[in-house]
């Protein structure tokens, strides 16, 4: 979405200070594809929008200006003439948002803050135990099938997986963990089963002794698998699509599902969001909001087993 402004030739005071915004996101240190987006919502939606308003300064940006470029938001038809969904305007909001809690912080005249429209609650259509068993029974080869379980037993991302190293498995005090580069550069300890841990100590041990990389997956070049397809990892999107072909599943399967149907199996065993959040990488507001699809079944059958019996010893 962009709005068609020709601008002045000089910057806006309003502009500088998002530039200034945009800066300090780099130095952040956010990932190419977030300040993109960032920079898009700002430069070319807000900007636009600001200027054709006569808004130049941050501290005209009052809650009735907000509001009306939420509304413009809202009523803004795609070349296909349909709306933007509730999930595109708080992609654009979101940014805006941002950028007027760090003006605030540095001491601008920030009077306002916009308002961001509620999460569009869709049932995510996940992969039950019983399925994701099916997708690692009918691969032929370990590693493709150690990549399935890995997915549905630890709840990798998709750059998260192709980035493991041997030397990322943790052992402590007799707990065992996959340490995991995530969003952000930030690393986390993802617990992993025993019989699995196993099962990956020999895959590693079996791999090429001419490789030239560390990593537990290797393509058959000796590359991580999926590197030579980048930027999409498309190595390992691969391993997944084979194995829903082969295991006859109509639902639309990719890696990131068999994340969401972790998450949901946790949740519905009763797990706490609070008690998720560190070992997804997701903060417990995100996953609250984006798992709604559990049902009051779901709470139930989760409180009758922390409250049965041998869970009080």
């Amino acid at each position: 979405m962009t709005i068609r402004i020709v601008r002045g030739i000089s910057p806006s005071p309003l502009a500088e200070l998002t530039t200034q915004y945009l800066v300090h996101c780099r130095a952040r240190g956010l990932v190419p594809k977030t300040l993109q987006q960032y920079r898009h919502s700002i430069d070319a939606v807000l900007l636009p929008w600001c200027e054709a308003q006569g808004v130049t300064e941050i501290g005209q940006l009052d809650q009735r200006q907000l509001d009306a470029f939420t509304v413009m938001l809202h009523d803004h038809r795609t070349t296909s003439g349909k709306p933007l969904s509730r999930s595109s305007i708080r992609t654009y909001i979101r940014p805006v948002g941002l950028m007027l809690n760090w003006a605030k912080r540095v001491g601008e005249d920030v009077k306002a803050k916009p308002q961001m429209p509620r999460r569009e609650r869709q049932a995510r259509d996940v992969l039950s135990r019983e399925e994701l068993d099916l997708l690692e029974e009918v691969m032929p080869s370990e590693r493709d099938k150690l990549i399935i379980r890995i997915f549905a037993d630890c709840g990798l991302r998709l750059s998260e997986l192709t980035q493991l190293n041997a030397d990322d498995i943790i052992k402590v005090y007799g707990k065992h963990y996959l340490r995991v580069l995530g969003k952000r550069d930030r690393t986390r300890d993802v617990p992993i089963p025993l019989e699995l841990l196993h099962r990956l100590e020999r895959h590693i041990a079996e791999r090429p002794k001419d490789r030239i990389s560390e990593a537990i997956f290797l393509a058959q070049r000796g590359t991580r698998l999926g590197e030579h397809l980048a930027p999409t990892s498309g190595g390992v999107y691969q391993v997944v699509k084979e194995a829903v072909a082969r295991a006859g599943i109509a639902k639309r399967v990719y890696p990131h599902l068999l994340r969401h149907s972790w998450m949901t199996e946790l949740l519905r065993n009763g797990l706490s969001a609070d008690q998720i959040s560190p070992i997804a990488g997701a903060s417990p507001a995100v996953i609250s909001e984006c798992y709604a699809h559990l049902t009051r079944d779901d709470g139930h059958d989760a409180m009758l087993r922390a409250l049965a019996p041998r869970n009080r010893r």
